[in-house]
């Protein structure tokens, strides 16, 4: 049984982004020759999510379109410090991590599920995604 850490770079260059990063996370089980277990993906921003989806770009416009309809810009207090209040409450509507089997040596995703690294404060640089796996 093994225990690995590795991490994902990426920069972003949209306000709200929908980045699939599915195969960035199967080069990492590769890479370190995992055949079954888990993998854990999480995010390091508090303006960031993982999410499992179908990665279709109607769907993902939508789901930008979406989170505006949920959290518009207003006036929230937390702008007062940084003026990103909206990225922070978009974020605790989502998720930070996603936990998933590995079995044979991929991701067991469905047929049109993808994993996405979701940037909700954008643009950025230099975002990192923690990938966790424990398995053989």
């Amino acid at each position: 049984m093994s225990i690995i850490h590795d991490m994902i770079h990426t920069n972003t260059n949209q306000n709200v982004e929908v980045i699939n990063i599915t195969s960035n996370v199967n080069d990492i089980i590769r890479k370190y020759d995992i055949t079954n277990g888990i993998v854990n993906i999480s995010t390091k921003h508090t303006t960031s999510s993982i999410m499992i989806n179908e990665d279709e770009e109607g769907l993902k416009k939508d789901y930008a379109k979406f989170l505006e309809k949920i959290v518009p810009n207003d006036n929230y207090l937390h702008d007062r410090i940084d003026n990103n209040a909206t990225s922070h409450l978009k974020a605790m509507l989502t998720t930070p991590t996603q936990t998933l089997p590995i079995i044979d040596g991929k991701i067991s995703l469905g047929t049109w599920q993808s994993i996405f690294f979701v940037e909700l404060d954008g643009p950025r640089s230099n975002r990192t995604i923690n990938i966790m796996i424990i398995g053989d």
